[in-house]
């Protein structure tokens, strides 16, 4: 398959299988061998690089997931200032023996310095969990990423997805009982077109998703946690087996009365597996077409991708039926809300195990 990646800087266009890891294509197309491979399979972090801004694990990332993103590996920080701090500290503190885990290291010290600032060692100690050294033990890195952090505070640009979330321009209102189109497809993302029938009737329906942190918790795993004006903050718990993960991240929400419709937008992170999420959620009222009489057609138009340990899941042929039927756990919840019964406070995590048995059995069915 073709791949264009923009790699530190420079547009390049490859072939790639379907199953080249991007660390592979780096490491064996490019000759960009300060990308290490470690363990290839997402734990120690040695091939942390930045994917569109953000840092990534490179040996669990298809690199046809990439077409499109901007790519930045150890070989492209030569004129970065902070990273140039992170070199000289990581050598004034002996923060490295044999090399091998220095490159993702740094990868994603530089980050915690842009995206937090000046934080507590603890934090330091907890943001680079994701970074195994066999050699020094930890002591050195940490003294120099608190020494490079000292007196610096979080800058946006270390988190462009979040921040160009923040900064999307509104969509235009949808028509009626159509579902409102993205403002800008994803690079390597997918999208899902779907309905929702809610027995209450749109008015109804449309005060109660004016409450957000309410309505998120209608969706199982997800919490709002904090809302400022366009602006939101929350997490999103997912479980897939051993693997559980839990996005935190940022976005923003534009409801339009006038049409009963609306678009939120945001990104995540989670630290402990590297994993990534960014998706744009379009929606649209209107009264039921073909439902219960008086009740209300939600009209949806779902964006994402996923990077990291869940992004097999971004890619399943099976991710469709995944996506309808927590649609429908989310549209029994809100119903239940419009009742009078009100989800637990604290959500519990999002079963994939439970919605994929749920689909290859109604598959195996048909």
């Amino acid at each position: 398959m073709a791949v264009t990646l923009t790699v530190n800087g420079q547009r390049r266009q490859l072939l790639a299988e379907p199953r080249t890891q991007l660390a592979d294509l780096l490491r064996e197309q490019l000759n960009l061998t300060g990308t290490h491979l470690g363990c290839e399979q997402g734990v120690c972090g040695a091939c942390t690089v930045l994917i569109d801004g953000v840092p990534q694990r490179s040996c669990i990332s298809y690199a046809v997931d990439c077409d499109g993103a901007e790519i930045t590996t150890i070989e492209g920080f030569d004129a970065d200032p902070t990273m140039a701090t992170l070199r000289q500290n990581f050598s004034a503190h002996h923060a490295l023996q044999c090399g091998f885990c220095t490159p993702g290291m740094l990868v994603t010290a530089r980050d915690i310095v842009l995206r937090l600032g000046e934080v507590p060692e603890a934090r330091v100690r907890e943001e680079l969990s994701g970074n195994i050294c066999r050699c020094t033990g930890y002591v050195g890195i940490v003294g120099a990423v608190c020494a490079t952090a000292r007196g610096c505070t979080p800058q946006e640009s270390a988190a462009p997805i979040a921040a160009a979330a923040l900064a999307a321009p509104a969509v235009a209102a949808p028509v009626e009982n159509a579902a409102p189109r993205a403002a800008q497809p994803l690079k390597g993302g997918n999208s899902l077109t779907e309905t929702i029938a809610i027995a209450a009737p749109p008015e109804q329906v449309w005060e109660a998703m004016g409450d957000l942190p309410a309505l998120a918790a209608c969706l199982p795993g997800a919490e709002i946690t904090e809302v400022d004006g366009e602006a939101i903050k929350g997490r999103m718990k997912v479980a897939l087996g051993p693997i559980k993960v839990a996005f935190a991240g940022t976005g923003t929400v534009r409801l339009d009365a006038a049409t009963r419709s609306g678009v939120l937008r945001g990104a995540g992170r989670d630290g402990g597996t590297g994993s990534s999420a960014e998706g744009e959620l379009g929606f649209a009222l209107a009264p039921s077409a073909t439902g219960t009489p008086g009740g209300t057609d939600v009209a949806i138009t779902l964006q994402w991708r996923l990077t990291g340990a869940l992004a097999q899941f971004g890619r399943s042929g099976l991710v469709a039926d995944l996506v309808r039927r927590l649609a429908q756990q989310f549209a029994a919840n809100l119903q239940a809300r419009l009742a009078g019964e009100a989800p637990p406070a604290q959500p519990a995590p999002l079963n994939l195990f439970q919605l994929l048995w749920a689909a290859l059995r109604a598959r195996f069915g048909r």
